[in-house]
């Protein structure tokens, strides 16, 4: 009788949490998920589609009414066009691709590491009145840009950098969302790296190069693709008076509001406003999933 007691103490009992779950999901369930999918993924994707075939579009096709999506006769007769205003312009087209480049680096690469450096003592240091500056940076979120306009105008003229690029570069790195997404981001990372940092003789500065940063490559990364997008937009005419000093977002609107004559060269140009931070996007998109794969830590 012992025997027999021992032998069904011995035995693995089934635990109710260790059976495998099953999904109740019926295959019209997921055929009509996909459907929905595809559909939102049609409306989305058609906006695009349509800004490169009315980029190859003739003019009559352009003016062709119904108009069509696609396009019959694909030329690059409205790039040329393009080029050709362009180099007819006062100011060289050259130079307003160098104007583009410094405003939109300057802006993107000072917001990313004003906002980090300015989150990293919010997230792992103590101070007085830290939860009172933190709040002031989310109040200053609920504000739009043009509430904000009049005041920044003023305090830029104090600065008497108006028609410089630094009207347009320093406003860029006191963008909040910035901050904000950076210290949500270093939060999650444990405190005992820092301090395993310290004891081995780091700086604060070391640790927060080498190893903050690394460790926060998909904040920042997206925050630069944000960045690159509101800086690849603005055209600078508040602050910006001189023509060599204005971007290239400035001409091409002045392309497109030519009129009739101008259409060809106004759907060329609206392909190059989308072009160029999609093309962004989709450079930093796969560093910023791989880098999101990886950069899960726990104490």
């Amino acid at each position: 009788m012992a025997k027999k007691k021992k032998e069904k103490v011995q035995k693995p009992k089934k635990h109710l949490f260790n059976k495998k779950k099953q999904l109740n999901r019926s295959f019209a369930g997921n055929t009509l998920l996909f459907v929905i999918m595809i559909i939102c993924g049609a409306f989305m994707v058609l906006p695009l589609v349509m800004i490169v075939n009315n980029a190859l579009k003739p003019l009559d096709e352009l003016y062709q009414f119904p108009p069509r999506i696609f396009v019959r006769n694909p030329t690059l007769e409205n790039f040329s066009d393009l080029f050709v205003l362009m180099n007819d312009s006062w100011v060289p087209f050259s130079r307003y691709i160098l104007n583009t480049i410094i405003i939109t680096g300057g802006g993107m690469v000072g917001h990313v590491v004003v906002a980090s450096m300015a989150a990293y003592p919010l997230a792992k240091n103590n101070f007085p009145f830290k939860k009172q500056l933190f709040s002031m940076v989310v109040l200053s979120m609920m504000f739009s840009w043009t509430v904000t306009q009049i005041p920044q105008y003023l305090i830029i003229s104090w600065l008497h950098i108006n028609n410089t690029y630094l009207a347009l570069i320093l406003p860029a790195w006191s963008f909040g969302m910035g901050l904000y997404l950076m210290k949500q981001f270093m939060e999650q990372l444990p405190d005992s790296m820092m301090e395993a940092a310290r004891l081995d003789g780091a700086k604060e500065w070391q640790i927060f190069w080498k190893i903050v940063m690394p460790n926060v490559k998909p904040a920042w990364l997206t925050l630069a693709i944000f960045q690159f997008q509101q800086m690849w937009g603005n055209t600078g005419s508040l602050f910006l008076r001189d023509e060599q000093l204005k971007p290239l977002q400035y001409s091409l609107q002045q392309i497109t509001a030519g009129g009739v004559a101008r259409a060809g060269a106004a759907a060329a140009v609206t392909f190059i406003i989308a072009a160029v931070p999609i093309i962004f996007f989709l450079i930093c998109q796969s560093n910023v999933l791989e880098t999101m794969t990886s950069s899960g830590m726990k104490e």
